[in-house]
């Protein structure tokens, strides 16, 4: 796992996955919609900060992730953003969207209605994880 404190605010809202091209995967803990943060390991709060290595792990794990969303979550739209309005710490959401989920089309940051996981569906969604990421994705133990 990469060396990364979590704003508690993420911390409180999301399980840890692992880690995804040495980036803190976090899903949230809402299972209307599949919802995953990426958290590099850095103090800085904007990509354009990031030095070009890291801007480039964080791309390549927002594609991938991307790409799992849609093509084995079946999402048929993604959000992908890096606001920070809330959350200061640099954090990325890669959100899977579906015409008939329960806040479209507006945004899924405040929407009421959210609903937690199940350990079990929790668990399950970390095994499509592992099967779908490859070698890019640690989960955590």
């Amino acid at each position: 796992m990469t060396d990364v404190t979590l704003d508690p605010r993420l911390e409180n809202d999301c399980f840890t996955l692992g880690t995804l091209n040495g980036l803190c995967l976090l899903l949230m803990n809402n299972k209307k919609v599949p919802w995953f943060i990426l958290v590099p390991p850095t103090d800085k709060t904007e990509l354009y900060e990031l030095e070009a290595p890291l801007q480039e792990a964080i791309r390549q794990a927002v594609c991938t992730l991307s790409r799992l969303t849609k093509e084995t979550l079946g999402a048929e739209k993604l959000n992908v953003a890096a606001i920070g309005n809330v959350v200061s710490q640099l954090h990325i959401h890669v959100v899977g969207r579906f015409a008939a989920d329960y806040c479209w089309p507006a945004p899924v940051w405040g929407a009421p209605g959210a609903e937690p996981y199940t350990d079990t569906e929790a668990q399950d969604l970390i095994a499509t994880l592992n099967a779908g990421l490859g070698d890019a994705f640690l989960s955590v133990p």
